[in-house]
């Protein structure tokens, strides 16, 4: 076979690639920056793709493959990169995506979130949830804020549930345990419900797929514990919606009350390709609970969540949209990337058509002005 797994690891780390596809008729595919790149060479066959799996999987996880279609698991190379593979069945072949794991770390100001979010790694007990599309770096942001508590909190256990595990986290000051789903535990409900009999003061849920999990996650932060939680949703409002939304019509009330009072934050994040050089660059929403947005949800008047964001920049929240605005003011983001992730198309619309007039009469007057203003 013409190709070798280990030649296309290196070749994701070396040109930063976030995603490595296989598939039968196609050569291998890299995703750079957004954008996928077809590799140099001749197209996969069935064989070669199966040969290419073997390489990686155990006999185990093509069992799973077999009997349920699928099988996800986390991979070291050697010390180079991690790796969250997905192995599946297409039209009877195997076929597989690999997902490369940033191995650093990043520093708050990296991430570019907010000043008002690091104050939350300080609480003792709530829900934080960090959310947004599937490759938007919800993880990388999580992993990020677990080390932060890691190196200044030396009163902290933190348990992870996480499926698989992604990041390696050492112990620093605080003491970290990690638990891999299908591996160390059945399940993210069961783990949550071991996890409180562990002594844990902070405890992260990879993922709130169903009902057993949010329920156990809500009770694990209305018992005294800070909560870090994921949900494939943008925008504070679909969020709460969500949630609400996973619980039958007669027990809808019960967590709308519950959520007004454990709820701590909602981080929404997307992922934007930048004009001004390679890579990408993250855009936040950040809804802080206030009395005012716990009325709202308890009330269920989450369509009002927007407006309150908006006016609540003094407790440090931040609208999707004025994020976006101020990266396009930067020269980090296009145009038409403003208007395509915007919640309000129409507004953002205008507002840009006011910030280009201002700069051609700026201009036309002789007036240099500067469009980050």
């Amino acid at each position: 076979m013409s190709y070798q797994m280990s030649d296309l690891l290196q070749l994701m780390v070396s040109e930063g690639s976030s995603d490595l596809h296989i598939r039968v008729g196609v050569p291998p595919v890299i995703r750079v920056h957004g954008i996928l790149h077809r590799v140099e060479g001749p197209v996969l066959g069935p064989e070669d793709t199966e040969e290419l799996m073997r390489s990686i999987t155990s006999d185990e996880h093509i069992q799973h493959v077999r009997e349920r279609g699928g099988a996800d698991f986390g991979f070291a190379f050697g010390d180079a990169a991690r790796f969250r593979v997905s192995v599946f069945k297409e039209k009877g072949h195997f076929a597989m995506v690999l997902r490369q794991i940033p191995s650093k770390l990043l520093t708050f100001e990296q991430i570019g979130l907010p000043a008002s979010v690091r104050e939350l790694l300080y609480k003792p007990r709530g829900l934080i949830l960090v959310t947004g599309p599937t490759g938007s770096g919800k993880t990388t942001t999580l992993a990020s804020l677990l080390n932060i508590i890691n190196e200044e909190r030396d009163e902290a256990h933190m348990i992870t549930i996480e499926d698989p595990i992604e990041y390696y986290h050492k112990h620093k000051k605080a003491l970290i345990t990690q638990r891999e789903v299908h591996v160390d535990v059945p399940n993210f409900a069961e783990a949550l419900r071991r996890a409180l009999r562990q002594d844990p003061d902070v405890i992260l849920v990879g993922e709130m797929r169903d009902l057993e999990t949010i329920e156990a996650a809500v009770t694990a932060a209305e018992t005294g514990h800070l909560v870090f939680g994921t949900l494939h949703t943008t925008g504070a409002a679909k969020t709460i919606d969500r949630l609400v939304n996973a619980f039958p019509v007669n027990q809808q009330e019960t967590i709308r009350i519950q959520l007004s009072t454990v709820l701590q934050a909602v981080i929404s994040q997307l992922l934007i390709p930048r004009i001004d050089k390679p890579g990408r660059v993250a855009v936040f929403e950040i809804m802080i609970n206030t009395p005012s947005v716990a009325a709202l949800i308890r009330d269920n008047k989450t369509f009002r969540l927007n407006s309150d964001i908006q006016t609540g920049a003094k407790f440090g929240m931040v609208t999707l949209d004025g994020f976006l605005l101020e990266k396009y003011q930067a020269g980090m983001i296009a145009r038409e990337e403003v208007i395509q992730k915007a919640q309000d198309p129409q507004t953002i619309q205008q507002k840009l058509q006011e910030l280009e007039l201002a700069q051609a009469v700026g201009e036309k007057s002789g007036v240099k002005m500067d469009p980050r203003k």
